[in-house]
């Protein structure tokens, strides 16, 4: 099977990486693409000190390092079913953070 740049792209939802250029860790939680032909991911870093979420942050997915080889959740069907076809999506959120 064929996988196509826009799938390898996808597959990166949910792996743990790091930032070549600050080094800052984290999850990436969305890959975008846009009319200008970058493509980017939002890299979560999980909880501060205090329990709190900390700010996401777009990066390039030329510089992001995947240190990680599993997703930390199951990802989204994008091709087939009612999410491929934008009729359902997750109600919820996770109640429990796996950063």
């Amino acid at each position: 099977m064929n996988t196509t740049q826009v799938e390898k792209h996808l597959s990166l939802l949910g792996m743990r990486c790091q930032d070549k250029v600050t080094g800052l860790k984290g999850v990436i939680v969305n890959v975008g693409f846009d009319l200008y032909g970058c493509v980017q991911a939002i890299v979560h870093p999980g909880l501060s000190a205090d329990g709190k979420p900390q700010e996401t942050i777009w990066f390039d997915i030329s510089r992001l390092e995947i240190t990680s080889k599993k997703s930390v959740m199951e990802r989204p069907n994008f091709e087939y079913g009612h999410i491929a076809e934008g009729r359902k999506g997750p109600s919820e959120k996770p109640l429990e953070s796996k950063y």
